[in-house]
């Protein structure tokens, strides 16, 4: 692999494991823990940690979690909303450790591309569930979450086979994202204010103390 390939490739992996994890943190650990353990992955040193199986038997255990999690409506909301303090800075973590041994400086510039990754990709999958949320039925959670994790295995094996394919389509995606996140935040902020409307008419009546429907009547 010659300097250009190396570079590609490791701009794959920087992005494609940090986008991964603003969707699904633990499946991409699954991914790249399993595919180092056996042998198909070649990470770097600074993700070797990924392959040890106390790494890999937490992350299948919280996905397992997860999996569950995704497939309740409003429960998912609520994981996402938790999980938002995880999976961005997991992102900038991973993507710092994928460049490799490099200087703190580019590091540091990894970590904070991988971070904007991770935050886009979450407040997608994010903003996409709240609206799914919106329908009664159920089973576009299903739906919806095994999509997500099919997207991640499937992302991450083409930034790891095919990191000009990858890279090509995460460019696209963040295009999408730039346009679509604005009018997300339109829909969710209409459906909040109709909801708080729904709440304050449902809500019971205040009564200043000492005031009784009877000493109304009396009046």
């Amino acid at each position: 692999m010659n300097g250009y390939e190396s570079l590609i490739a490791t701009l794959a992996l920087t992005m494609g494991s940090s986008w991964a994890s603003g969707i699904n943190l633990y499946a991409a650990l699954l991914v790249l823990g399993l595919g180092g353990a056996t042998g198909n992955v070649a990470l770097p040193h600074e993700l070797a940690v990924l392959e040890n199986p106390f790494v890999i038997g937490a992350a299948g255990v919280m996905y397992l979690v997860q999996f569950f999690a995704d497939k309740i409506p409003g429960v998912d909301s609520i994981s996402d909303a938790l999980q938002t303090f995880v999976r961005i800075p997991a992102g900038a973590m991973l993507a710092a450790g994928a460049v490799g041994d490099v200087s703190p400086a580019l590091e540091i510039a990894a970590g904070i591309l991988g971070g904007g990754a991770a935050t886009t990709s979450h407040a997608a999958k994010t903003g996409t569930r709240l609206m799914i949320n919106t329908s009664p039925e159920p089973v576009s959670n299903w739906i919806a979450s095994i999509s997500e994790d099919l997207i991640v295995i499937g992302g991450l094996w083409t930034a790891l086979n095919h990191p000009i394919l990858f890279l090509i389509l995460f460019i696209i995606f963040v295009g999408l994202a730039i346009w679509l996140l604005p009018k997300l935040w339109k829909l969710i902020r209409a459906l909040l204010i109709k909801t708080a409307r729904f709440l304050r008419v449902i809500s019971p009546p205040v009564v200043a103390d000492g005031d009784t429907r009877e000493d109304k009547k009396s009046f």
